[in-house]
């Protein structure tokens, strides 16, 4: 084994990034220790090199880094995570240290934590419903198994108690294979840190969730490697322990922030707004990591968080994430205002897969119809009720008015289910039928007639019986 060489060579450090000149045989993404004169180790990982210079991206920031006295050993590997099946139900850091007080790790191996592009080839089709317990996503846009589902949240709105109620909640139906919830938090504050630990620990959630914890106060290197080692955990759980896997991701707007940093202490032209212009292929390279492999049992599913600043949709995150991904789920500050919780905007939500993980078998049979009823339905009762703002109640005709009707108890029943509620399909299914009840079965023009034979009688016998 031939001998790691240390360098005496630094010559300038500029915020994140750190250039050794004098370097021989470096390679791009290798992992790089830099020992301090106090004695202190830091981490950090080789951007570029040009002929005999490298230049290293360092995780724990520069301060206190002396120049001429610091020492620097390249490693020879890329920055790898400890693996083993002990991970689920412990809490890491944004690098993936243990936090919790626990014991240490006994790796069963070492990952390099930027994973291996899925070959399109062995890609299986995602075709298995999850069930997050909350409607407007079962039953609306639906989660499939490989499936990535982004969530567009705006400032001040609670997509952390979302992301928290799919985490606790969340289910592959029918399977007897593990489930398990990889929660990636990149750059939030500590009280938000401490509301998923206390959320997911006091529900027993925990038992089957790995956390990885990246602090607003911590560098913004260390958020670039915090949604690649969540997803190589992920990756390890799905295809070498055959587990379900649902990835967490939030906040993507935090992840990009620090890639902009970056691109901007190594003085790259900057592209939309001052990301890089390499944002869409940066994100890809994590999105893509979701997905089913032919012959594995596993599967990785991902739920990116974003907000989206100014709640402009048209912003490059949001923008990029919605062609990468496979839809999106929306979050209303109108819903939110009216004290609806979650508050899901479903018509302008979308699940590009949702009729692979519907229907017999899977949920049930009335998925699909019901589905495109509610969506129908919802939509115009509320140009009803903007068509009443306008000209008045009186000009609405009796059918609008049972429109109105019906999209004001569709928010307040449907949607507005609490953060603690968890309906199963048949659940949310049942209420739909229930809601579309307030309509004449006229205007059901979406469902066939004998399904509505088979679904709607049992609801009137039941609300006679109340009678």
């Amino acid at each position: 084994m031939e001998l790691i060489k240390e360098y005496r060579t630094v010559s300038e450090v500029v915020g994140p990034l750190m250039i050794v000149d004098q370097v021989e045989g470096v390679q791009y993404n290798e992992l790089v220790e830099i020992k301090l004169h106090n004695g202190d180790v830091r981490q950090g990982q080789v951007l570029e090199v040009h002929e005999d210079k490298a230049m290293v991206q360092l995780f724990e920031g520069s301060t206190g880094i002396n120049l001429a006295k610091a020492k620097v050993r390249f490693t020879g590997h890329p920055l790898e995570l400890p693996v083993s099946e002990d991970m689920v139900g412990r809490i890491f850091n944004g690098m993936g240290k243990p936090i919790d007080g626990g014991p240490d790790l006994i790796p069963e191996k070492y990952l390099d934590i930027d994973g291996q592009a899925i070959n399109p080839v062995s890609r299986d089709y995602p075709d298995e419903f999850i069930q997050t317990g909350i409607s407007a996503i079962d039953h609306l846009n639906t989660l499939v198994r490989g499936q990535k589902l982004p969530i567009f949240s705006g400032s001040g709105l609670p997509h952390q108690e979302l992301a928290a109620q799919i985490a606790r909640q969340a289910t592959v139906l029918n399977s007897d294979e593990g489930f398990a919830v990889v929660f990636a938090a990149m750059g939030v504050t500590f009280e938000e840190a401490e509301f998923f630990m206390n959320d997911l620990r006091e529900t027993g959630a925990i038992d089957r969730s790995v956390l990885f914890v990246n602090l607003a106060n911590d560098p913004a290197i260390e958020r670039i490697a915090t949604p690649r080692i969540a997803l190589t955990t992920a990756e390890y759980l799905a295809y070498e322990k055959g587990m379900h896997v649902l990835v967490i991701m939030t906040d993507m707007t935090n992840y990009a922030e620090a890639l902009r940093e970056v691109s901007a202490a190594r003085r790259e032209v900057p592209g939309r707004r001052g990301y890089p212009g390499y944002l869409y292929t940066n994100l890809s390279t994590l999105y893509e990591r979701a997905g089913r492999l032919v012959g594995k049992k596993g599967s990785v599913t991902q739920i990116p968080i974003l907000t989206m600043p100014e709640d402009d949709i048209t912003h490059p995150i949001p923008d990029l994430t919605g062609y990468i991904t496979e839809g999106q789920v929306i979050l209303s500050h109108d819903l939110y205002n009216s004290g609806y919780r979650p508050p899901i905007n479903v018509l302008p939500s979308l699940s590009r897969l949702k009729d692979k993980g519907s229907g017999e078998g899977k949920t049930r049979g009335d998925h699909a119809p019901t589905m495109n009823q509610l969506f129908a339905a919802y939509a115009q009762g509320k140009q009803a009720k903007e068509l009443a703002v306008v000209l008045g109640e009186s000009a609405l005709s009796e059918t609008d008015r049972l429109y109105v009707k019906f999209t004001d108890r569709f928010e307040k029943e449907y949607i507005n289910q609490g953060f603690q509620t968890n309906r199963t399909i048949q659940e949310t299914l049942d209420l739909g039928w229930d809601l579309l009840s307030i309509l004449p079965r006229t205007e059901l023009k979406r469902i066939k007639d004998d399904m509505i034979d088979q679904y709607l009688p049992n609801l009137q016998k039941a609300t006679d019986q109340e009678a």
